[in-house]
């Protein structure tokens, strides 16, 4: 029997939508990560980076993550294996290792983290450690897991930390020296070998994936970008995160997979269904996986109408949900309409209106403007020409109030 890892990355506790708070859709998310991990009896959890979505994650988001590794880790007797990603601290993460590892959680967010050896009471042991790499020994198998472990770090502090005399060697040739000189020493065919990394990853020659809306970039130009042909061939399965996207992106005889966020981050991932990764591994034999997909949190939606009537419906049939929403019309919008708009749904980020245009014969129709006219009557003819339509009431009560405040002030 091959043993049983959960793959998740990219939790972003603390993150909103604009100024929308997801901390309770992530209490849920959080939750059915604990229930699956039970569930499916898994031995070993890895988180593949960006826990959290600032450097300095409010109070609420930590305490969430600490309560979600606790559950995770099984009282002791489940490894749980978080490493930083972009958006997190990597002091932060390092912190409270200590600690955290009596319990079973191995944090690893700088480059130069050693591991030390140890006994977890009624659970794991780590048997072997070196900088950037840790095998750990369950006592139900009797193969031991070897992880390679690298956090998130630009190209300057790689570069630093792995200390290259050519100053101008690429980072990929870097990488794939560090690695392969760790899975030579330390990945025999005797165990199960995994690599986890937050790093944008790529095919060589293949399709450049793009990062989400709201990503810090981890690539400028071309400069960033690791190829999975870097992996080491003892490798068996290579644990990803960054993109929110679930996929394997290839290039490397083993799977190399980006497990997805846990819930849709940006209205560019709309639709998307987020997941984890479950697998199951052997040493020396190619590792079987299958993605779990998420159920919690609300759906994204983009949606376009050209009816308030409509817009509304549609709201009211779709409650729990985070919408971004198109208003097309002939006129502006009203406070009236508006106000019954928010009135049906609690989940609206964004409202963009947008007046269609007129036939191209008024489009193109010369618009006199009478400059002996008071201040009010140019404004509605700049708007008449603006627009192709005439001001409505709200528009120009709006308009007196603010020539009323600038005659005050001069």
């Amino acid at each position: 029997m091959g043993i049983k890892i959960l793959h998740t990355a990219d939790w972003h506790l603390g993150k909103k939508l604009d100024s929308f708070s997801r901390l309770a859709e992530q209490v849920e998310v959080m939750n059915e990560i604990c229930e699956i991990a039970n569930e499916q009896n898994v031995d070993m959890v890895i988180v593949a980076g960006d826990l959290f979505d600032t450097f300095n994650p409010p109070v609420e988001a930590v305490e969430l993550f600490y309560k979600t590794l606790k559950r995770l880790t099984n009282n002791g007797e489940r490894p749980v294996i978080a490493i930083a990603g972009n958006h997190d601290s990597p002091d932060r993460i390092d912190a409270p290792y200590p600690l955290a590892r009596e319990c079973g959680i191995i944090f690893i967010g700088n480059l130069d983290v050693l591991v030390p050896t140890m006994l977890i009471e009624n659970g794991f042991e780590i048997t072997k450690s070196d900088i950037g790499f840790f095998e750990i020994k369950l006592p139900q198998y009797d193969f031991p897991i070897r992880i390679i472990a690298t956090p998130y770090a630009n190209e300057i502090r790689l570069k630093t930390y792995l200390g290259p005399e050519d100053k101008e060697l690429q980072l990929n040739q870097l990488l794939m020296d560090s690695w392969k000189q760790l899975a030579n020493t330390y990945c025999d065919s005797k165990g199960v070998n995994i690599l986890t990394t937050h790093l944008y990853m790529l095919q060589r020659d293949g399709e450049i994936l793009e990062e989400p809306d709201g990503e810090k970039p981890l690539r400028i130009g071309n400069a960033d970008i690791v190829y999975t042909d870097c992996i080491p061939n003892q490798i068996q399965y290579t644990a990803l995160g960054h993109l929110h996207r679930f996929q394997n992106i290839g290039g490397h005889a083993s799977p190399v997979v980006y497990s997805s966020s846990p819930l849709s981050y940006s209205f560019s991932e709309a639709g998307q269904e987020k997941k984890v990764v479950l697998i199951e591994a052997f040493p020396n034999e190619p590792v079987l996986f299958k993605d779990i997909q998420l159920v919690s949190g609300r759906v994204l939606y983009r949606k376009r109408f050209e009816s308030i009537d409509e817009a509304v419906e549609w709201l009211l049939a779709h409650p729990y949900s985070l919408v971004e929403l198109t208003l097309v019309s002939d006129t502006f919008i009203s406070n009236q309409d508006l106000k019954r708009i928010h009135e049906s749904h609690d989940g609206i980020i964004h409202i963009i209106p947008v007046i269609s245009k007129s036939t191209a014969e008024d489009d193109n129709a010369a618009v006199k403007v009478n400059l002996e006219q008071d201040i009010h009557g140019l404004f509605k003819d700049f708007f008449i020409s603006k627009y192709k339509q005439e001001p409505n009431d709200e528009i120009l009560e709006l308009f007196r109030e603010v020539q009323g405040v600038t005659a005050n002030n001069q």
